[in-house]
């Protein structure tokens, strides 16, 4: 049987840079904090990572750094998805020459492949490496949704260990773990649906939030596998706003500039992202007060 590659939270790590490339002092300053308050695995070069802004080489490093720092103390999973399966089979291979734990891996974007296309690509990425694989659904970003069906088909290889669901559809959740064998894990891929998803058997989040709230991103998961749904449900929806902030526009802009407000050494973000409105940074301020983040006005 498959075991799950983590359980609890998981940080979608941001990537701070510099105007020449990543502020590994800084990256490291902020593995360090997630790992003194709880976080259970580091996500690097993911979304909120701005992987699809960084050169391979670039890519390579921080994977590269995180593993290194994170010295074993936590699972590190790379993001290593492309929607060239060819890409994502070299950065998959060279993540895991890198040491990574895991392997994220997005739905092929752009292309928006059929279903039976979606079943080559992850088992292609599969069949080439020995670590073990999530699928990243977000068809909000990709145009394309892994189905609970293809999910039941990828779930028969011994390397793919199960799905990070940001589909919104709590439907296709309830799907997906009624057709697929118990040892195909599902992290809930949104802040605010971490509750629901661990209440139908998911095991965990791959969190934005917890960039800044790593400690209460912990918990929440903590009082999920520990059945006391009744207390998670209201740290849920005590965390609402907060996670509701940090997708007032898309992501990472605003847990970025969250971070900034803090004092992390974030750097600029890289375009074709750009700083926040004027009206949703004084909502990211205010919600950062409200959390006794920040003094308030």
């Amino acid at each position: 049987m498959k075991q799950p590659i983590f359980t609890g939270s998981g940080v979608a790590i941001v990537t701070p840079f510099t105007k020449d490339g990543v502020n590994f002092d800084a990256l490291g300053q902020l593995i360090d904090f997630q790992l003194e308050n709880g976080t259970d695995a580091v996500v690097v070069c993911g979304t909120t990572g701005e992987a699809s802004t960084m050169s391979y080489g670039e890519r390579m490093d921080t994977i590269r750094f995180c593993v290194d720092h994170t010295a074993g103390r936590v699972p590190v999973i790379a993001g290593s998805g492309s929607n060239a399966t060819e890409i994502a089979v070299s950065l998959s291979k060279d993540a895991e020459q890198a040491g990574a734990d895991g392997l994220l891996l997005v739905t092929p974007y752009y292309n928006k492949a059929t279903q039976p296309g979606l079943i080559r690509h992850y088992l292609t990425v599969a069949d080439a490496v020995s670590t073990p694989c999530v699928l990243y659904n977000v068809p909000s970003r990709t145009g394309v949704n892994i189905a609970p069906e293809t999910c039941a088909e990828l779930a028969k290889h011994p390397n793919i260990n199960g799905i990070k669901e940001a589909g919104g559809n709590l439907g296709n959740v309830q799907k997906t773990r009624n057709l697929c064998p118990e040892d195909f894990y599902i992290w809930s891929g949104n802040d605010d649906e971490t509750v629901p998803i661990c209440a139908l058997g998911g095991v965990g989040v791959i969190s934005v939030a917890a960039n800044i709230l790593p400690a209460e991103m912990h918990t929440l998961v903590r009082l999920c596998l520990d059945n006391d749904f009744s207390a998670a449900g209201k740290l849920q929806l005590y965390l609402k706003d907060f996670c509701d902030a940090m997708f007032c526009e898309v992501n990472p802009i605003p847990v970025k500039t969250a971070l900034g407000l803090l004092g992390w050494d974030m750097g600029d973000l890289r375009l074709p992202l750009c700083p926040p409105s004027e009206i949703h940074l004084e909502q990211i301020r205010q919600t950062l007060a409200k959390y006794a983040l920040l003094p308030a006005d």
